[in-house]
Order: structure tokens, then sequence, then C-alpha cells
């Protein structure tokens, strides 16, 4: 099956949100109805930093965001060498599509932006209790490069060089 990926558009705000609210209590998932909620699914939109894959009948069958976030880019952890790069954040995929490789290509197609973008790298955070996610970036030749405690949550931090 061929997927479309794209820039998100405004019209597609409110079939992401319920995308992300499906995610809410899957192992792993950090996610609550606050979080991540309209403003920066707004914000996102707004930069447009925040891509969709569709399936071919064009429903939205996973998401992922570039993220700007201070807290992550000052993390002492990040190889500054491989800056200016970009956070890969919000990645989520449709319930029943999983296990079909989509968020493996979801980032593929998202370091693809990055790199066309001349960023350096992609770097994110991934809950150290989110097993199939750790999975996929170790597929992915992502570098562990420490961890955090942020948000609440723990962290493990990955980084890539794109090019």
């Amino acid at each position: 099956m061929k997927y479309i990926f794209e820039t998100a558009t405004p019209g597609d705000s409110d079939e992401i949100l319920r995308l992300y609210r499906s995610a809410i209590g899957r192992e792993g998932c950090t996610w609550s109805m606050e979080y991540p909620g309209p403003e920066t699914l707004a914000d996102d939109l707004k930069r447009e930093r925040l891509f969709v894959m569709r399936s071919e009948d064009g429903e939205i069958i996973g998401a992922v965001s570039v993220d700007k976030d201070e807290a992550v880019d000052s993390l002492p952890c990040w190889n500054k060498e491989l800056f200016p790069g970009g956070e890969l954040a919000r990645l989520v995929v449709r319930e029943g599509y999983e296990n079909r490789g989509l968020a493996r290509e979801l980032i593929t197609c998202a370091m693809e932006k990055l790199a066309a973008d001349g960023l350096k790298s992609a770097y994110f955070l991934v809950s150290k209790k989110h097993k199939r996610a750790l999975a996929s970036y170790e597929k992915l030749h992502f570098e562990k490069r420490g961890e955090c405690t942020l948000f609440g949550n723990d962290w493990w931090c990955y980084q890539k060089e794109l090019g």
C-alpha cells in the first residue's frame, strides 16, 4: 500500500486532534487530554511543521511534528556540532496501522524535510517506557545521547546526523 506524506493543513486539525486523543493510554504514551491540545496543534500548523501520512483514501493514519522547544533544544546531551537540527515530536500512528513500519516511514520522511531545509540532525525525546518506539528508533540507527527528566516524565534522548 502506498501512503502520502505531506504538510498538514488547518482543515486537518479535528482529525489530527482525534488521532492524538486516540493514543492516550497506549503503552508508553505520555499524553493527556491537555497535551497535545488545540494550542499546540495550532502552533505546529502556523509554523508549517506538522506533517501527516494519508492512506490512499485520504484518511490521516499518522502524524509527526518538528517542534521548537527551548527546554529540549538546550539539553546538554546533544552533539552541538550537529546543530542546527530539528526536534521530531508528537509522533502518532492510527490504531490498526501499527506494526507496519509507518512510524519509521514518518520519521524518515520528516528527516528528508529537515535535510532539505539545510538542518544537520534530527533529535527527539522518547519515553523510557515506550518499548515499540525504542525498537523503531534503533532500526533507524539513531544514537542514544543521554537521558533527562522534563515535563514530569523520564526520557531517552536520541539524535541522528542527516545527509
